[in-house]
């Protein structure tokens, strides 16, 4: 029994350090559950340094993780050890809520952001009227255990206490808010591509996909780009009039359809696309899901992510 264990043991291992990254989901949902908001976290395997890729819930993401033994190890440790910082794409609630609601027991560590969003955390979060000011910046009184790392539009920053950088990209994500992606590269200059929420260039009148599509076809050539984590928030019944700047599986496709184009014909063949942001309601995951895998000309490999369930890329 023991030599059985042994040996299971060392074929998990052998198989995570195969792998380029460990991505735990805290919580994978677009809304419509609190409990399991969009929150990735993503670091090399057995390293337990992670990035949270937003933090609309952690703790209760944390607790599920604990429970089907992702982690051996204490709530406490997770929150305050293992997550090293958060990049935050924007500031809707169900992206930022958890890191706001268990700052008060939290490390001290960075977000990283563009420019306007960390002035939104300035002026409506981190304020004496909405919360306390747990960031180094802003209104008085200061506690200082946030800093704000100020990112820069395709410019790589590295993510302190980890072997991780980040290289941003702007998105459009309907008429009255901006979000973000990033590139995050490991050591070995691996890489998985992170949306936050977007819509569709051709529904946003944007070109913010295209740019990032340039940059992530170059990856996909060079073998580099091991998965690409993007949303899709609603089924194709919704009217493109009333996306509020989301995708749907045809809009997807749409835009795989490009980020192929560039890359070349065939290159995403089985490779991993990560779907977020889910919105529940009725069985519209359900919808959403049997949408993505019956148009799947691109042969793309759809991966939906549960909470607490470690995903090796």
């Amino acid at each position: 029994m023991q030599k059985t264990i042994l040996l299971l043991f060392l074929v998990f291992q052998n198989l995570l350090w195969s792998q380029s990254f460990e991505l735990v989901p805290l919580g994978v949902y677009g809304g419509g559950d609190e409990s399991n908001l969009s929150a990735y976290l993503i670091g090399e395997p057995g390293r337990n340094e992670f990035l949270s890729l937003d933090a609309g819930t952690i703790r209760a993401g944390i607790r599920v993780a604990l429970a089907q033994k992702t982690f051996d190890t204490t709530e406490e440790t997770v929150l305050k050890s293992y997550i090293k910082g958060y990049f935050i794409s924007h500031g809707h609630l169900d992206h930022v809520a958890g890191l706001i609601i268990n700052s008060p027991d939290d490390s001290k560590k960075n977000i990283y952001a563009f420019d306007d969003l960390i002035d939104l955390f300035k002026k409506h979060y981190f304020t004496n009227g909405t919360w306390s000011n747990f960031a180094n910046e802003g209104d008085g009184p200061i506690l200082n255990k946030y800093r704000y790392i100020s990112l820069e539009k395709g410019r790589k920053q590295p993510i302190e206490n980890t072997a991780l950088s980040v290289e941003p990209f702007e998105l459009s994500h309907g008429e009255y808010s901006k979000s973000a992606a990033v590139f995050v590269e490991n050591s070995q200059g691996d890489v998985v591509l992170y949306l936050g929420d977007t819509g569709a260039d051709r529904i946003e009148k944007s070109e913010k996909l295209a740019l990032l599509w340039q940059r992530a076809a170059a990856l996909i050539q060079s073998k580099k780009l091991k998965a690409v984590m993007i949303e899709v928030s609603f089924p194709n019944s919704q009217p493109e009039t009333a996306l509020y700047g989301h995708l749907t599986p045809r809009l997807l496709q749409e835009e795989l359809q490009s980020l192929e184009n560039l890359a070349g014909k065939g290159s995403l063949s089985q490779f991993k696309i990560i779907v977020t942001h889910l919105k529940p309601g009725g069985n519209q995951i359900e919808l959403i899901k049997g949408e993505l895998e019956a148009n799947n000309e691109l042969g793309v490999d759809y991966h939906f992510p549960k909470q607490g369930e470690r995903l090796l890329l």
